[in-house]
């Protein structure tokens, strides 16, 4: 039986299309409620959750970021107090260089400053002391002039020894002068050594002033840090970022010389292993290129950590200096075995190459990759050699790498956990909302019902009004009028 036939209940088909729509708006009226309950149920159950998912997601951002912060906290407190300690070495260093021996060199500048003083109290202007000529010369001025020739042959006698003592005056005071200029000739290296012992003095204090100014720095950011403010803060997570995105810059550096130190002594390992052995998916050869290469950065890392430039395992920091010093020499003779070893494959993979060139065997990629000429095999074994030694300064980069990639993936994580949180309450209001739109079409779907629901409750309404209050406008009778006729009776 067709469908139409099914749905005809009248043989006017227009009449049963409509008696089918009014039975629907009925159908859909009398469920309007329900379906309002059923939605709005869906959605608060939608919005409620996600609010709550979104509210636990946040708790656990803050918790995280709490955390975060007192990592990075600890991380700056720790550094601080490394650049603290390593100024206050530094001045006791400089105070031992250079004032240890401030004792002698007191004694040495009061032994040169008497010897000034005395050769300066030498120096001294003292004019010669002439014979006691002048009570004689005026006793002779008295005697009256008679023309004697005895007389005159006396006075000529003074005055021939007048002239030699005053020559002979003369000269001592120059002999004087000259010996006084010497003496202070002889001041002016005394001078110097002086002035440059002061110079010394001077540039050890200014030595000692800057460290100090060094230390006052440290120390203003070191109570930031354990005050714990924002300042610190967000210097400390910059100098993580900065530390992280430079530090993983050198390791990729480091990464490519590795690549290019497998590549070069590979061909001889796999000779010497053999190119058919397998570890799981990877040939053997390989394996123990990598794990020679991954040895050398573990001797790189005990050498470091040995001489405390990094504190990656302060356990190998905390040990005393013997100790330290013999892992120091351990490892060092280890690197220069593997770097002999690596240089040796080097070599040998030269010659294997001309091994294979000389038997006519077909090897196109290497004859590519691989000169066979002395200059490009001393070459390879220089790289060789050198690169066991280079990759020791990589632990510095790998130390800083570790230590800020803990603040950075924190900061990547805090802020996955915001986005998450925001989409979270999204989906929920977006939901709630979408169930109003939802609820709201229904009620737009069945507007003939709700319409007819409106006009037959306005009517009811109306009827109830007019006989509750015989005063409605709708009577037609005003309330002046009923009054009236009230009091006339």
């Amino acid at each position: 039986m067709p469908i139409a036939n099914m749905l005809s209940i009248t043989t006017n088909p227009f009449l049963s299309m409509m008696i089918w729509i009014v039975l629907l708006l009925a159908t859909l009226y009398f469920a309007r409620k329900p379906f309002h309950r059923a939605v709005s149920s869906l959605v608060k159950i939608i919005h409620n959750a996600m609010r709550l998912t979104a509210t636990s997601v946040l708790s656990a951002e803050k918790k995280l970021a709490r955390r975060n912060r007192e990592v990075l906290m600890a991380a700056g407190l720790q550094k601080a107090e490394r650049l603290v300690e390593r100024e206050f070495d530094r001045i006791n260093s400089a105070v031992v260089r250079d004032l240890a021996n401030y004792p002698y060199l007191q004694r040495q500048l009061l032994e040169l400053t008497t010897r000034l003083d005395e050769d300066y109290s030498s120096g001294a202007d003292v004019p010669p002391s002439l014979p006691n000529w002048r009570p004689i010369i005026e006793s002779i001025a008295g005697i009256t002039h008679t023309g004697d020739s005895m007389v005159a042959s006396m006075l000529g006698e003074i005055n021939r020894t007048l002239t030699e003592q005053h020559k002979s005056a003369i000269d001592n005071y120059r002999k004087s002068n000259a010996s006084r200029y010497e003496i202070l000739r002889k001041m002016l290296p005394v001078w110097r050594k002086v002035q440059k012992n002061l110079n010394d003095v001077g540039n050890a204090i200014g030595n000692l002033n800057r460290r100090a100014k060094s230390i006052d720095r440290y120390m203003d950011e070191y109570e930031q840090i354990r005050l714990q403010t924002d300042k610190a803060a967000r210097l400390l997570s910059s100098s993580s970022l900065t530390q992280f995105f430079s530090s993983g810059l050198f390791l990729l550096i480091a990464f490519g010389g590795a690549l290019i130190n497998f590549n070069i002594i590979g061909l001889p390992m796999s000779e010497i292993i053999g190119g058919a052995s397998y570890i799981g998916s990877y040939k053997t050869s390989d394996v123990a290129v990598l794990v020679i290469i991954l040895i050398e950065l573990t001797m790189g890392l005990f050498i470091m950590e040995s001489l405390r430039i990094t504190r990656l395992f302060p356990t190998i920091g905390s040990m005393d200096d013997v100790m330290r010093r013999r892992i120091v020499w351990t490892a060092f003779s280890l690197l220069a075995i593997l770097a002999g070893i690596e240089s040796v494959l080097a070599f040998a993979g030269n010659r294997i190459v001309l091994d294979l060139g000389a038997i006519g065997q077909s090897m196109p990629k290497i004859e590519q990759n691989l000169s066979t000429g002395m200059i490009p095999a001393v070459g390879r074994m220089m790289i060789s050699f050198i690169f066991p030694f280079a990759l020791v300064f990589v632990v510095i980069p790998l130390e800083s790498f570790v230590s800020s990639s803990r603040t950075v993936l924190g900061v990547i994580v805090v802020g996955a956990l915001r986005l998450l949180s925001f989409l979270l309450r999204l989906i929920g209001n977006v939901g709630y909302y979408t169930g109003r739109f939802v609820i709201n079409l229904y009620d737009l779907l069945i507007f003939p019902s709700i319409w007819l629901e409106g006009v037959l409750s306005s009517s009811s309404t109306n009827k109830q009004e007019a006989a509750e209050n015989p005063y409605h406008a709708g009577a037609g009778i005003s309330k002046e009028v009923i009054d009236t006729k009230k009091v006339g009776g």
